[in-house]
């Protein structure tokens, strides 16, 4: 099967041309409109009218396989307003597609459907309030039905289906009729009305539409499935569908042994009828499936509290808003934030509203509504951000002494989290990319070479956690299924925690949720339990040798069935990319082991955490934020990606901008040898979008194209003058990470074309300006300005990897020190609380002293910002490498870093003092092992390879070479 192609064996269907399927759609209406605005008024004989004419026929023709996927203006107005055209009444035409073009341009139909059944006139657009709170109150929404029908049994089932309509239905519904498999798999890719899908008893599997952009839709497509008996049809269509849109609820109408098909796909349908014996019930149903996503328990519960009377005798004087309308001097407050925030503003958990810390009412369910809308086993609100959480997942999971391995590059929350718990840290370095001043991810063969470290020095039995930022901050995506299935082959037990803060979105898009930890966690569930799977696994074993590291790092592993346990959690920022109120987030869990060795862990850290005077209101955004997220989620990040790619676009093609500017691709910021597929470009106009999904699907890591980094440094600008001083202080443009040489701009769901527009406009600015200023220069300045851009161009300071822990600080026990990456920033950590453990040097200062041979070591964290990583943890030995680093930066913001002292660092006494801690705990440690299985929870056989008394040796005859 080709890349890209329509429909793979897992079910997934291809998107190519997506973007430019909803674009013709749009810039077609516009077309046909303007052409025949101007054809209305050309005489006769006019010799551009012959042109124009053909031009409408040729929209007309590209429309209408389109048209027929969407409810609105359906298959007899479109085809109406096609007969007008070929028989020349163009003006009554051109009137018919204004109306049309500003309906679907506004998305009034939305409301106004019953004018769709006029026979002489067509919807006009929404212009009132009291219609725009009509549309607001009963929401609209699609229903494919597939099966093939005649124009007249489709006109009597769209009036069947009206005739049902109630005035106390919540919902207004339309139906599109599709007749054949390969169209159901396109309108469910490109129609975003969709919320149901209603499959009926036996239709072909070929499309009758033959245009070119759709067709792209379907190369490829499995011959099997064509000569498949039609009553099997159905049930796969909707396992494919599920695949790509999970959150559509899904019918099957059968005339066929209904009840084993029902006991052999009911995961997949909604529900399974029987011929056409209950109409009314498909439509109750229809109806109930979308109420139970679009109900949001604790949202409504908030503001039915905030209409009850309600005296209190409790905390919060703002409660009610009575402490503003008391007030003389702040009722400009509720002016700028009106009555409703206030009226809602309470500590009560009773009264029809609940508690954070010991949920049973709609906070439980709001909660499992989101578990639900983002494939976890269980979801846990937070309302003091991802930090939090990340704290949260860490200390429940990680006991002191274990050992966590992290990417060094990940956010300060884990980094104190781990602080908190008492782990033995094994920082992980990502790949550098030294010419843009910032790093990619974590290559697996490292993550893997570091936990064969670990098993050769006997201390693989400690592993607990591999915890990645997924994506990262400049949208670098892992493997996640790979990544996981490759660590549980060499260490079952493992825990992952997936720090996917600004990854919360990508469950809504086929292409994205594939690479999510929940996502990766279910599928990897169902794998290991497959028998297919064992055997596999089996083969794959049979006479491997894992004492070969070699082999085992060039090999793609798998995890043995019978011991892997799916332990996975993920942290979201809803905030970020999703609806929600500033610092509301979101902990999803995927653990087969929750109840047996999580749960009460989970409690309490939660419970150590959590305030207990939580935010109601950024509770009830998390719960309409998850409703956006089922009803509509998969729309506006479609959109999100189509305007990252026309700003991409627009920049790679603009004579001025180019000059100035780049926006960096997939091949800039990740090496050949981590992209199996080849790809260097996601998208271009000969292959629409294939590239992505080929490149998604195979490579080991993946660029989300909605974080546009923009290459700057040939306009002799930092990243952080750039951001200020131009960007934000003279335009407006918020931005958040920059380096040396680039600035990153995401678009997001509540991004527009107009924003866009905006955003080119400025950098156009900025472009001339530059320009000028050049061109004013003197030859000096010239030869200052040519320096500055070669240094920010072609002069980038290598990006240092960790260095190593000092050995007063490299484990809680001897093992720790035998020649693996983990030591206890903990220990280092307090003992920087006393200033008499503790002395400032300076860079210069700091220099000599690397050079004349001594240890420095730090204190604290140094984090700059951007990029917002530590270049340093307590207990890390400064580097050169380090050093030079630090000096090429061009930021303003150091946390831990005094310019005026310099870097804060242990001195001698109290390293001294450290060593001597860190060697009895050993000792302690030593004996307490000694007696104990080199195995445990099911680890490999080859990682127990030492006996303590050779560990105890290696471990001395490392610390005296290191002291």
């Amino acid at each position: 099967m080709k890349p890209g192609s329509a429909t793979e064996k897992n079910g997934r269907a291809s998107l190519s041309r997506h973007r430019s399927v909803w674009e013709m759609r749009s810039d077609g209406w516009i077309g046909l409109v303007d052409d025949l605005s101007r054809l209305a008024i050309l005489p006769a004989e006019h010799p551009e009218r012959e042109r124009r004419l053909t031009h409408v026929r040729a929209i007309v023709e590209q429309l209408a396989p389109v048209e027929s996927y969407w409810a609105f203006p359906g298959g007899r107005v479109f085809g109406e307003l096609a007969q007008w055209i070929e028989r020349d009444e163009l003006a009554r035409a051109h009137q018919a597609a204004r109306r049309i073009h500003r309906v679907l341009a506004a998305r009034t139909y939305r409301h106004d459907v019953n004018t769709l059944d006029s026979d002489n006139e067509l919807p006009s657009q929404i212009e009132t309030d009291s219609e725009r709170q009509a549309q607001l109150a009963r929401p609209y929404f699609e229903v494919l039905i597939v099966d093939e029908m005649s124009a007249s049994e489709e006109d009597a089932l769209r009036r069947r289906v009206q005739r049902k309509r109630s005035a106390d239905d919540d919902f207004i519904f339309d139906v599109v009729v599709v007749p054949s498999f390969e169209d159901a798999l396109i309108a469910t890719l490109v129609n975003f009305n969709l919320q149901a899908v209603v499959i009926r008893h036996g239709f072909p599997f070929r499309s009758v539409n033959h245009n070119d952009m759709l067709r792209r839709f379907l190369d490829g497509m499995d011959e099997g499935i064509e000569k498949m008996a039609e009553f099997e049809r159905g049930p796969l269509l909707g396992r494919q569908i599920a695949q790509i849109r999970p959150e559509l609820d899904l019918y099957l109408v059968t005339d066929v042994n209904v009840e084993a098909i029902a006991a052999q796909v009911g995961e997949v349908f909604k529900r399974i009828f029987f011929g056409e014996e209950d109409h009314i019930e498909l439509y109750s149903s229809i109806m109930k499936g979308v109420g139970e996503r679009h109900r949001t328990p604790f949202f409504n519960a908030l503001r039915d509290y905030a209409k009850q009377p309600t005296g209190v005798f409790h905390a919060l004087p703002l409660a009610r808003g009575k402490s503003i309308m008391n007030s003389n001097w702040i009722g400009d407050l509720a002016q700028f934030y009106g009555m409703n925030l206030f009226m809602a503003e309470t500590s009560a958990t009773s009264g029809g509203l609940d508690s954070l810390l010991d949920p049973v009412g709609p906070l439980k369910m709001a909660q499992e509504y989101a578990a639900r809308a983002f494939g976890a086993r269980r979801t846990y609100f937070a309302t003091n951000g991802t930090s939090t959480c990340n704290k949260i997942v860490v200390q429940a999971l990680v006991r002191p002494d274990d050992i966590v391995l992290v990417d060094r590059n990940c956010h300060k929350s884990h980094h104190y989290g781990l602080v908190l718990a008492g782990a033995q840290v094994a920082y992980l370095d990502s790949y550098p990319l030294d010419q843009y001043s910032m790093y990619g991810a974590v290559p697996i063969r490292h993550i893997k070479q570091t936990l064969l470290d670990f098993r050769r020095a006997g201390t693989l039995d400690r592993v607990r956690m591999v915890l990645l930022t997924n994506c990262t901050f400049d949208g670098i995506v892992y493997d996640v299924e790979r990544v996981m299935m490759e660590c549980l082959a060499i260490k079952p037990d493992l825990v992952f925690l997936w720090d996917e803060a600004w990854f919360a979105f990508a469950r809504c898009h086929p292409i994205y949720r594939q690479r999510t930890g929940m996502a990766s966690a279910a599928k990897l569930c169902e794998m290991l339990k497959d028998p297919a799977y064992a055997e596999r696994h089996a083969a794959f074993s049979e006479g491997f040798d894992w004492d070969d590291e070699q082999r085992v790092l060039d090999t793609r592993l798998l995890p043995d069935p019978t011991k892997a346990r799916v332990r996975v959690y993920a942290t979201h920022s809803t905030h970020k990319t999703l609806t929600a109120l500033r610092q509301g987030s979101m902990i999803h869990v995927w653990d087969q082991d929750f109840k047996d060795k999580a749960e009460e862990a989970f409690h309490e850290a939660y419970m150590t955490h959590t305030s207990t005077s939580p935010n109601y209101q950024i509770l009830a955004s998390l719960d309409v934020g998850r409703r956006q997220v089922e009803l509509e989620g998969y729309e506006l990040i479609q959109r999100q990606l189509e305007l990252a790619m026309s700003l991409r676009e627009q920049v790679l093609h603009h004579p001025l901008l180019k000059r100035y500017f780049r926006f960096l691709s997939v091949r800039d910021v990740v090496p050949t040898e981590y992209r199996e597929s080849g790809v260097d470009s996601y998208y271009n106009d000969e292959t629409g979008w294939n590239n992505l999904e080929a490149a998604w699907r195979t490579d080991e890591f993946a660029l989300d194209p909605t974080r546009a980094t923009l290459t700057i440094g040939a306009t002799g600008m930092d990243g952080d003058t750039f951001k200020n001083k131009e960007l934000m202080d003279r335009y407006g443009i918020q931005i958040n990470k920059t380096s040396r040489n680039t600035v990153l701009f995401m678009t997001n769901i509540g991004s527009t074309r107009s924003a866009v527009a905006y955003l080119i406009e400025v950098l156009v600015k900025i472009a001339r300006d530059v320009d000028h200023r050049i061109s004013d220069m003197s030859a000096i300045e010239r030869r200052i300005h040519e320096k500055r851009v070669r240094s920010l161009t072609l002069e980038q300071p290598p990006l240092p990897d960790f260095s190593s822990f000092h050995f007063a600080f490299r484990g809680r026990s001897v093992e720790g020190r035998a020649g693996t990456r983990d030591g206890d920033i903990r220990s280092a950590f307090f003992l920087s609380y006393d200033d008499v453990n503790c002395e400032y040097i300076d860079m210069a200062e700091a220099a000599k002293a690397i050079q004349a041979g001594r240890d420095l070591v730090s204190a604290l964290f140094v984090i700059p910002y951007p990029p917002g990583f530590p270049i340093l943890v307590p207990g890390q030995v400064i580097s050169a490498e380090i050093l030079q680093f630090m000096a090429a930066l061009d930021v303003r913001e150091i946390h831990g870093f005094r310019p005026e002292l310099g870097f804060r660092i242990f001195n001698d006494a109290a390293l001294s003092r450290a060593a001597q801690a860190t060697a009895a705990r050993a000792a302690l440690a030593l004996s307490g092992r000694a007696a104990q299985p080199q195995e445990r929870d099911g680890e490999i056989k080859a990682a127990s390879t030492s006996t303590p008394a050779a560990e105890t040796a290696q471990a001395s005859s490392t610390t005296r070479s290191e002291e």
